[in-house]
């Protein structure tokens, strides 16, 4: 008789042990299984984030180094920046200055809110951020600013003399798009006429400083950068800026734009931290690490006392087969062919559990992942909506607020993923269930196969 039909007849006699057996390949596929689903799924779900965001990277001072002393604050050369910007990497950028805006000419700024005077501006002084694109602006991406009338400020309007102006600013002196402000230099008495190219809305009241600048948001003014950079007597040719945003097209480009900055920048990137925003990412796919992780401990647990169970219900049986491998042996059977019958026997209770696995395992997965996912998103969302801003004025760090842990808008935790059987991650299962089996069987079989058939059947048992 060969020994696949050995195999078979052994199987179907000790019923009891083939059922123990398969159950316990059954329990390691399916726990195996799930742990693959659940980190196809999640990974699927973290690129879909990534690109739903887009990479984000902040050119800005460094606060590490010698500028956050108090030091000046270091500017960079526009120029070097676009050229940075119109690298392959990049898929928009855009870059802003600050300088002290004073309206005149009949224009009033909004009072009675924030105490403008502990600004410092003085007089008619008010924030002026010029900027390349308004769209790209951090407020304005989110929709936490709408723009209500008019257009943004684009690169193409990067010398003209355009300005974005909140609607109760506009509101207090009658303006609307179209309308002209006069603004006047920081320095100097050089004065320009700017446009009013739309108007916005800022939801934050009036009695809540602008956290940087301390004003009322109302006053808060944004111009074309060339053209507010010139009021103040800074020629285009050499405008300097001090931050900086590229969205490249793929987040997983980060590392390659840092090197192609350096290279581009060189020294005039001193002072200044190129720092990837990827809070929106981590903020949206915290709880997706918190289930890989739960599943991934899951399947090493279960895998492990899965595999231990095996091992002992191999070696039992081997032991228990020594009288029946020393007569085949007697009989001339060859060692390899004792090891291939045992293995043959292993692998096909195998293959039928992981098949088994396969039929019920996406289903259970997805229904398991739900629960798990939905709860600790659950909780994600309430920490987030938990978190309550610094008195203004204060850095709350005093109250154990940290600021960094302001919620990002429009990036809410994940609460679903798609869990779906391909055939990769059944070859995966498959590889760890055969291997573990045929690993229980060569050991304890060559070991007793080294002994001769008169050596195991006068030692019988």
């Amino acid at each position: 008789m060969n020994f696949v039909k050995r195999a078979g007849f052994s199987l179907w006699s000790r019923r009891g042990r083939t059922l123990i057996t398969f159950c316990t390949f059954l329990a390691i596929s399916v726990m195996v299984l799930a742990s693959v689903l659940i980190a196809d799924a999640t990974a699927q779900a973290k690129n879909e984030a990534k690109r739903s965001v887009g990479a984000e990277v902040n050119l800005g001072m460094d606060l590490t180094g010698q500028n956050a002393a108090g030091g000046v604050a270091p500017q960079i050369s526009a120029a070097t920046l676009e050229k940075l910007g119109g690298s392959t990497l990049v898929q928009k950028y855009n870059y802003s200055m600050f300088d002290r805006g004073i309206v005149k000419g009949g224009t009033e700024l909004v009072t009675g809110g924030a105490d403008t005077e502990a600004s410092g501006m003085g007089p008619g002084g008010t924030p002026t951020i010029g900027v390349l694109d308004t769209a790209l602006l951090p407020d304005f991406r989110s929709g936490n600013f709408q723009l209500l009338s008019g257009a943004h400020i684009t690169a193409a309007d990067k010398d003209k003399h355009l300005l974005l102006i909140e609607e109760r600013l506009a509101r207090k002196n009658g303006l609307k798009t179209g309308d002209k402000i006069t603004l006047g230099a920081n320095e100097g008495s050089a004065t320009e006429k700017f446009t009013v190219a739309g108007i916005y809305r800022d939801p934050r009241p009036s009695s809540e400083p602008e956290p940087e600048y301390f004003v009322d948001p109302a006053n808060m003014l944004y111009a074309s950068v060339g053209g507010f950079a010139g009021l103040n007597a800074t020629k285009d040719a050499s405008l300097q800026v001090g931050k900086a945003t590229f969205l490249l097209k793929d987040a997983g480009d980060l590392e390659r734009f840092k090197k192609e900055a350096e290279r581009i920048a060189g020294p005039e990137l001193d002072g200044f931290e190129l720092d990837a925003n990827d809070k929106a990412i981590q903020q949206m796919t915290g709880p997706l690490d918190s289930i890989g992780s739960t599943a991934a401990l899951a399947m090493w647990l279960i895998g492990i006392a899965g595999a231990a169970v095996l091992v002992l219900l191999v070696n039992l049986a081997v032991k228990q087969r020594r009288k029946e491998y020393g007569v085949l042996l007697a009989m001339g059977e060859r060692k390899w062919k004792l090891i291939a019958q045992q293995a043959l026997e292993i692998v096909a209770v195998a293959a039928l559990a992981i098949g088994l696995s396969s039929l019920f395992t996406q289903n259970l997965t997805q229904s398991a992942s739900r629960s798990l996912l939905g709860a600790e998103a659950a909780e994600a969302r309430h920490k987030l909506d938990s978190w309550q801003p610094p008195a203004p004025g204060s850095t709350g760090i005093d109250q154990g607020i940290d600021p960094d842990d302001e919620p990002v808008e429009n990036a809410d935790p994940i609460d679903t993923i798609d869990i779906r059987l391909d055939p990769a991650a059944l070859a995966t299962v498959g590889a760890v269930g055969l291997g573990l089996g045929l690993l229980a069987t060569a050991i304890p079989a060559a070991s007793v196969l080294r002994l001769s058939p008169r050596t195991i059947l006068t030692k019988g048992k």
